[in-house]
């Protein structure tokens, strides 16, 4: 599929070519992205298993390689991570089937308002 090393590395010069064009924007989302470590209420495993879950929901590849790193250093598992894509699987179909229905609301209102 892809070297999933190589890109990590290309992409965080390139994430550090941006920094220094944009410092505030690099500097407000390490603070974002460090705010849940600040808290202690879930150990750095279980957010990086929910990381890479949402990486997958939105289709992000550097998420991916990132946090699938991060996720390991952890000591997360395969079985851990193979459970948490479990996740991110069934809420991207439950997800599709909500806005589905949401479609067909729209659906019936326009259909409803072009009638009239």
């Amino acid at each position: 599929m892809m070297d999933w090393m190589e890109y990590r590395k290309e992409l965080v010069g390139r994430i550090g070519e941006l920094g220094k064009l944009t410092p505030g924007t690099l500097k407000g989302y390490q603070e974002l992205s460090s705010a849940g470590e600040k808290t202690g209420h879930l150990d750095a495993k279980t957010r990086e298993l929910i990381s890479l879950a949402v990486a997958v929901t939105t289709r992000c590849d550097g998420c991916i390689t990132v946090h699938t790193g991060e996720a390991l250093k952890h000591g997360a598992t395969r079985e851990e991570i193979s459970e948490a894509l479990g996740v991110a699987i069934a809420m991207n179909a439950g997800a599709a089937l909500v806005y589905s229905a949401r479609v067909m609301d729209a659906v019936s209102q326009h259909s409803a308002a072009k009638g009239s």
